[in-house]
Parts: C-alpha cells; structure tokens; sequence
C-alpha cells in the first residue's frame, strides 16, 4: 500500500481539542514490552502483548519503495489507543535508526519529513504521536515534555537497543530565529560527530544553522524528555528544529531531507 498516504491520513484528523488520555504506567509497560518482542523476531508474542491495550501489528509493503514494514497502530480507528500514536519498524533487517515526529500537525510538515526519510532510507523505524500537541489537558498530548506516553515508551525501548533517534521539530522563523535550522544533542550540551556533520551538510547547502554545542540557540530541546533520557543511557539522540521553508515543499526542504537522509544512511551502516 502507500505507506505515505497511509500515514498522513492518519495524521491529518489531529486537531487541538481532540480528546487525549495518556496510557498507564502498566501499558506503557506492556507496549514497550511487545515493541520488544516484535524488534527480536517474534510477532505472535507481540501480537498477545498489544491486543489487551487495543493494539495490533501488521505487515505491510510500500508500493512507493518496495519495503516491507511492521506497523503497531490500533485496531479501532476511534478507539483511545488510536491517539497513543503509531509505530513503523522495517521488516527487511535490523532498525539501526529511528525517526521521530512528536508534533504532527501542530509542527507542520515535520510528519510528512518523517515519512519521506522512512521511505528513503533503508533499516529505519518512525514513531509518530498520535495527537496534535494541544489535545487533552494541561499539554498531555505533548509528548516531547511528557513521560507517561506511549510516544516515549516506544523512543526508550529504542533507546535501550541502541537505536540511534532524530527528532523532528518546526519553528517560525522570526527576527530572533533567523536561521533555517538549529541542531543539538537535547539535554547533552557536548557535540557528536553526526551533529557536525550534519550541520556542516546543511550549511554547505546554504542553509542558515544553529548549532546548540556551539552557541546560544533558541529551542535546543534542553528540556525534551527524549533527549534526557538518552542522556541518561548514553544513546545517540539529535534534536533538529526546521523553519517552514526548510520542512515544507521547495529546494530548501528538498536539501534538508538529502542532509537527513545521509545522516540515517551513516547510522545504517554503522
């Protein structure tokens, strides 16, 4: 099928006052538990871990790329667990990287990104929020500042694999963020190879960068609960923040994802 399609028609129903109630410690659990089985090769047993929480996993092959992927997303459209989120781990070798989208929506176009650099790379996993940032109560949908998210459980059990993670944000460009990109490591303040490469890449493309090791950045993610987790288990976290010209249509965006898509290419072969 057209995994793109499939995706964002998920993705384009999110709305600020949709309903969202966070799963609980328990399924949080379970959910990480069965991406677990599912990551070692045994579906069935994820199969038995995630139906209780209204979740199933299905394989499917995208006609755009020819990739085969597993997907964990609910079983009932309306359902609570349909605003936990979804997940797309590749079928055909092991996930050496994963991309994540916790604004869809509310981050215009950073869903669409995730999907093109899914769709482009080989070995890769995406893992979208399933409610716009503003959904629920008091920001419970914000699962980039939330721990008690399906969202999170899914990026810490990637986490404790080894994956390495990209987190995708937007941003307005205004007269204090006057760049196309800024790149940081999250809650880690030092720098990594990949972080320079990339931002040596974007900029080599003639995009204005901020690098967050380097400089006072707006938005560097310090306090994205993601990145402090990777902080914590020492895993590869990059927390990318994207101007609308550099996410949406035009040579900008085109530059972007052919940056971001090298960097995944990296980790895949590592």
């Amino acid at each position: 099928m057209d995994l793109r399609s499939r995706i964002l028609t998920y993705t384009a129903g999110f709305e600020p006052d949709d309903p969202y109630t966070p799963p609980g410690d328990d399924e949080r659990e379970q959910l990480a538990h069965g991406v677990g089985r599912l990551m070692d090769g045994d579906a069935a047993e994820a199969e038995h871990l995630l139906t209780p929480l209204g979740l199933g996993v299905t394989r499917l092959t995208d006609t755009e790329s020819g990739r085969r992927y597993d997907e964990i997303a609910a079983l009932r459209p309306n359902g609570e667990a349909a605003r936990w989120g979804r997940l797309y781990l590749t079928a055909d070798s092991a996930v050496r990287w994963n991309v994540q989208v916790p604004h869809p929506v509310s981050d215009r176009g950073t869903e669409a990104l995730g999907v093109r650099l899914l769709e482009g790379t080989p070995s890769g996993a995406l893992v979208v929020a399933g409610a716009h940032r503003r959904a629920g109560r008091a920001d419970a949908a914000d699962v980039a500042h939330r721990e008690d998210s399906a969202f999170h459980a899914i990026v810490v059990e990637l986490q404790k694999r080894g994956v390495p993670g990209l987190q995708l944000h937007g941003f307005a460009e205004t007269s204090e963020r006057p760049y196309e990109a800024i790149v940081s490591g999250g809650a880690a303040q030092s720098t990594s190879g990949e972080a320079s490469a990339l931002a040596d890449r974007l900029e080599a493309d003639g995009l204005r960068v901020c690098r967050g090791w380097s400089a006072r950045c707006p938005l560097e993610g310090t306090s994205n609960v993601q990145g402090r987790s990777a902080e914590r288990r020492h895993a590869t976290f990059l927390h990318v923040e994207l101007a609308p010209d550099a996410r949406d249509d035009g040579p900008d965006a085109d530059e972007t994802a052919d940056a971001l898509g090298d960097l995944l290419r990296a980790w895949s072969q590592d």
